[in-house]
């Protein structure tokens, strides 16, 4: 059917990424229009894993006018891709995607990608895996390059420790990035991004895998010396199921936009109390004051409740430890009731020990999870212990006016 046609450019695509169960469908198409190889401007395709082997095959050529690169396997299996892929260049390359694919020899085909605007990794197998020296080598000629993404399947992916950063390592300055997300372990992270620096950068989306002990100190310091998280003044706090993350907002940027997002991967409460207490003190130590702090968690079908009957006051004051200079809490959906208790401690014990600096507790249609009366009993508690202490706090219904 393409002898038909004129020599125009070749967009190949048969993208099944939001419907597993969809395959590339006649891959003995998709392989011949390969062949054309000096007319094919775009690839994107998922499939199978042998789906994915079979289209690698046949991409074993240069393809001077590819500009646009696609690749996921859809099960769970690893495909194979061999070193001659693209016969190792791609010099017109600007967006290149790969997912459940490694690529081990992936630093060597960038290398020569130097117009590259955009590279996204998701879930890398082991198999795949490339250390951060590696991985900043080899992104280092990207002058161009505006979007990074690295994300890990498991984590196993991890640097060893024989390889860690030395003190004092000249650090690679990425121009023109202004997006990077990763999904890994922090040992990677504190790795990678102790090697660069993004003048640019806007916006920073971080997934870490569940672990005891986040050690941040690289991370604090990126975030010192990029300007953009210098200017955060507020932070969300939200309890996705297994899935729990803060993220930090500028005052002066985009409403509702995100510069800074730090996940956990993690399933108990307990746990993401305890993570997100580490992470938010390790990354509070590098971001401006902030000073609106909002705790949400949606009541949804088939979720599980967030109050526990395990759980520790100590656990939730953690969390608060480290807002050392918020005068804006907004409480929603069912956090009031899970966070009443430590409230109420608060006004018993320490009133000031924690938010030291409040002047305002927002209440926006929480949920009563069968003690309709403790969340206004400890509420009324802490405003009392409050105004006796010098620093009145004043309690109000709804959002705050430039909230969320």
């Amino acid at each position: 059917m393409l002898d038909i046609w004129p020599e125009l450019p070749i967009i190949i695509s048969v993208w099944g990424r939001y419907h597993h169960s969809q395959t590339v469908e006649n891959v003995e198409n998709v392989i011949d229009a390969l062949e054309l190889n000096d007319r094919v401007y775009e690839i994107d395709l998922s499939g199978s894993c042998s789906d994915m082997e079979r289209v690698a095959a046949a991409v074993q050529d240069p393809f001077p006018a590819l500009t646009r690169l696609r690749l996921w396997s859809d099960d769970e299996m690893v495909p194979v891709i061999s070193d001659s892929f693209l016969a190792g260049s791609a010099p017109q390359l600007q967006h290149l995607e790969l997912g459940r694919i490694p690529f081990p020899t992936l630093p060597n085909l960038l290398l020569s990608a130097t117009d590259l605007v955009a590279l996204e990794l998701h879930a890398i197998p082991h198999s795949g895996y490339i250390s951060p020296e590696a991985m900043v080598a080899c992104l280092s000629a990207l002058t161009r390059l505006e979007s990074l993404s690295l994300g890990f399947r498991s984590p196993r992916s991890r640097p060893a420790k024989a390889s860690r950063r030395p003190p004092h390592l000249t650090r690679t300055i990425f121009p023109a990035l202004i997006r990077l997300d990763f999904r890994g372990v922090t040992e990677y992270l504190e790795d990678l991004v102790a090697r660069i620096d993004t003048p640019l950068l806007v916006g920073f989306s971080i997934t870490f895998f569940n672990q005891l002990v986040f050690d941040l100190l690289q991370l604090t310091e990126f975030l010192c010396r990029t300007e953009t998280f210098t200017v955060i003044d507020q932070a969300l706090v939200d309890f996705e199921e297994h899935f729990p993350r803060v993220d930090f907002f500028s005052p002066t940027g985009t409403p509702g936009e995100t510069l800074l997002s730090l996940t956990i991967s993690c399933r108990e409460l307990d746990w993401q109390l305890s993570s997100l207490s580490q992470v938010c003190n390790s990354a509070l130590l590098a971001l401006s004051p902030v000073e609106y702090l909002m705790f949400h968690h949606d009541i949804l079908d088939g979720y599980p409740p967030l109050l526990q009957d395990d759980m520790e006051n100590s656990q939730w004051l953690e969390l608060l430890h480290p807002f050392t200079n918020v005068k804006d809490l907004h409480l929603s959906g069912e956090v009031p009731t899970c966070i009443a208790p430590a409230l109420q401690e608060l006004a018993s014990k320490r009133v000031t020990e924690v938010l030291p600096v409040l002047k305002n507790i927002f209440l926006d249609g929480f949920y009563c999870n069968g003690e309709p009366e403790l969340v206004p009993k400890a509420i009324s508690e802490l405003v009392a212990a409050r105004q006796l202490s010098g620093h009145p706090v004043a309690i109000q219904c709804g959002k705050k006016g430039n909230g969320f």
